[in-house]
């Protein structure tokens, strides 16, 4: 089998509401489907959605990063074509694209799991009362997984929190970086008699020694996002203590193949993960679902819930979302 044509295209899912974190306002899902198509007539599909916010790469960036490598490609085996592709000087969100479909033509790696999984679902960056009654109606359609977005309002983020401490869900916080050691603490501090599963990036992604202190302060495990993309990135978070867990995305680390290296070293070292994404297309969200099946025992929260945003519900995923239940669909 050698890869013959490699082809792509620009999609968009609409979401239900608007998607606001302290990064960024998201309407809609844009993103690159990579379609590559081998000699025997094998067809396997990849997405990148656009976020420069957290990857640095747009539309643009990530067409632009597919055509610098899709002719070094022609004519390989996926094995041979994935081994290529990670040597190039590119985006990681394009090289993502790219590993995920080249990742499914290997033939062992068709075999998945079948379990039951659980999802978050995010509540947006609002007004108090805003994102109460939003997490009011995501228990109501049967969500108890709650990831909570804040700004660098830490009085609002407090607010916010202790007023939701009265719902029947568990309670995932992320800062998304907009927070400092010192507005941490202070959150720390208000928020003593509220079970949180973790807080995520509180403070900036290159801000390591300061992710350390919180780490080593907080009675709340700390998870580090942004502070890692790549393997040698995980390694020196635990090596350093710097988080209590990471959160990888495929979108981040550059598809499954890297995603896998991560994993392994989490497995060996006993380091739980959150296996997280961008606001993505179903078919990123297939390769990542696949992912959590197989290493269920490393990975301690999931963070997949694009699909329970999209507008219109998506045929092309091969799951079922029933709250924040997923199954794999036959």
């Amino acid at each position: 089998m050698k890869i013959a044509d490699i082809s792509t295209e620009v999609r968009e899912i609409a979401l239900k509401t608007p998607f606001i974190t302290a990064l960024r306002r998201v309407d809609a899902v844009e993103f690159v489907r990579v379609t590559v198509v081998c000699d025997d007539g094998s067809v396997a599909y990849g997405e990148a959605p656009a976020t420069r916010a957290v990857t640095g790469e747009d539309i643009y960036s990530i067409l632009s990063g597919v055509a610098f490598i899709q002719e070094d490609l022609i004519d390989l085996d996926p094995k041979d074509a994935i081994r290529t592709l990670h040597l190039a000087e590119m985006g990681s969100s394009a090289k993502a694209a790219l590993d995920m479909a080249l990742y499914s033509l290997i033939p062992e790696n068709k075999e998945k799991q079948n379990l039951t999984l659980q999802t978050d679902i995010t509540i947006s960056l609002k007004e108090a009362d805003e994102m109460l009654s939003d997490a009011k109606e995501a228990i109501s359609n049967g969500m108890n997984i709650l990831k909570v977005k804040f700004g660098s309002d830490i009085k609002h983020a407090i607010e916010v929190t202790n007023r939701l401490s009265d719902l029947d869900a568990k309670l995932i916080i992320d800062a998304n970086q907009a927070w400092t050691q010192d507005s941490t603490m202070e959150y720390l501090e208000a928020t003593l008699n509220v079970k949180l599963e973790l807080i995520e990036q509180p403070v900036k992604a290159d801000q390591l020694h300061e992710l350390r202190c919180i780490t080593n302060y907080s009675h709340v495990p700390i998870l580090a996002d942004e502070s890692v993309f790549t393997l040698e990135d995980a390694k020196a978070i635990i090596e350093y203590a710097c988080a209590d867990m990471i959160n990888i995305k495929l979108m981040k680390c550059g598809g499954v193949t890297k995603a896998i290296e991560i994993l392994e070293f989490a497995r060996k070292n006993s380091v739980k993960c959150m296996l997280g994404s961008m606001l993505e297309g179903p078919i990123s969200i297939n390769a990542a679902l696949n992912l959590a099946m197989e290493y269920s025992d490393v990975i301690a929260y999931i963070d997949l819930d694009s699909p329970l945003l999209y507008k219109e519900p998506s045929n092309e995923l091969e799951f079922d979302f029933n709250g924040c239940e997923i199954t794999r669909r036959f």
